[in-house]
């Protein structure tokens, strides 16, 4: 899978950038960037959260839990994980997009006069902000450091980015990303590594990446991961995968390439032979049982 954080650094020329430290950016990213998809569907994952306003524009992202349909003047916050993002037709996707690591978004709300009050409750992939005056008006002005040729200065922008997150954390109507701030901020590191792989087991990430993920080292990833799960992660995701493929194979009649895609296998032949190994039939073999 493609790192899309990555993949917004190397292409300045199609998104104006404005970083501000080693991780977090912001970019403003136009109708011509739809010559960027070379196919239909885009298989991505980012280490960090993100943030962004649709300008102009439609697109579908396709996440664990669902699909969701991106069209103009939303305001969406995305969760780090991966995503499959479907591009409609040959229309552009104009967006103000910011990228915001779990620890800048702990930082800003623990420095909060007024703390923030705990809530509760399940997060999806994505979740549509309300629309406010306040964040409107975020928005227009940032809009002014886009159409200037000179660079806003990284203090400035970090002080943007802090005011980002502090007027929506200040809008009470914000209740299931509220709810994830305050996961960020106060849950175990073992609900956060169940969560991280509860949301992500079907894409095909490397393990590293789960690590990045659940802001772990590689090495500390897998000894908290055998803790917790008491296997291995590489176990754990292939026997997860497997499960989920025999739901979408018997429960929504996918076929063997789309099923072994959805759960996150490398190919077909891949998903194939461990099926047959797992199950002791081969998957068309199993889609023929469920027809007779």
């Amino acid at each position: 899978m493609v790192n899309f954080y990555e993949k917004v650094l190397q292409q300045p020329a199609y998104y104006r950038q404005f970083s501000c430290g080693n991780s977090l950016i912001t970019c403003f990213n136009c109708p011509m960037e739809a010559r960027l998809m070379k196919t239909k569907f885009a298989d991505l994952w980012t280490q960090y959260n993100y943030l962004f306003y649709v300008v102009d524009g439609f697109k579908i992202w396709h996440t664990a839990h669902g699909s969701y349909e991106i069209g103009k003047d939303s305001c969406v916050f995305v969760r780090k994980g991966g995503f499959i993002l479907e591009q409609i037709l040959n229309t552009g996707f104009c967006v103000v997009l910011f990228f915001i690591p779990d620890e800048f978004i702990c930082e800003t709300l623990k420095a909060k006069t007024k703390p923030l009050q705990q809530h509760s409750g399940t997060h999806e992939p994505l979740i549509m902000l309300k629309s406010s005056e306040t964040l409107a008006g975020f928005f227009m002005s940032m809009s002014y450091y886009f159409s200037d040729t000179a660079e806003p200065d990284a203090a400035l922008l970090q002080l943007k980015f802090r005011e980002l997150i502090l007027a929506i954390a200040d809008n009470p109507d914000n209740r299931e990303l509220l709810a994830y701030f305050c996961a960020l901020m106060h849950e175990p590191k073992s609900a956060s590594l169940q969560r991280v792989m509860e949301d992500n087991f079907c894409f095909n990430l490397q393990l590293e990446q789960y690590a990045k993920l659940s802001n772990r080292s590689l090495s500390a990833f897998k000894r908290d991961f055998q803790k917790q799960y008491d296997c291995s992660p590489g176990k754990w995701l292939l026997e997860r995968r497997l499960t989920h493929s025999t739901g979408l194979l018997r429960n929504f009649g996918k076929t063997i390439a789309d099923a072994a895609f959805e759960s996150g296998f490398e190919n077909v032949s891949h998903f194939s032979r461990a099926f047959k190994k797992r199950f002791g039939t081969s998957p068309s073999s199993y889609l023929n049982k469920l027809a007779s």
